[in-house]
């Protein structure tokens, strides 16, 4: 049964200057949590919340870097640079 609200502990790893286990209560809404459950590559909740916690920061480093969208200057031949063959366009 699901209790709206509901605190729960887990364990998470944080790397500040050492890396260390610490447990954390969480009030985590039920029917995120179960939608995340669901569609994650996770089969833990524990799992299920530190793929979002890397997605969210990955989409905020990506974030980010669209800031300095059009502000640099590249010339260069991209195909040239990935090692494949040049198709003309």
């Amino acid at each position: 049964m699901s209790v709206p609200g509901l605190a729960m502990q887990m364990n998470g790893t944080y790397h500040l200057h050492e890396e260390a286990d610490v447990r954390t209560t969480l009030n985590i809404d039920d029917a995120a949590l179960a939608g995340a459950m669901k569609t994650a590559r996770g089969k833990t909740k524990t799992a299920v919340i530190n793929e979002a916690l890397h997605e969210y920061a990955r989409r905020r480093r990506v974030r980010r870097l669209l800031e300095f969208r059009g502000r640099a200057h590249w010339d260069g031949n991209l195909d040239d640079l990935r090692g494949r063959a040049r198709v003309d366009r």
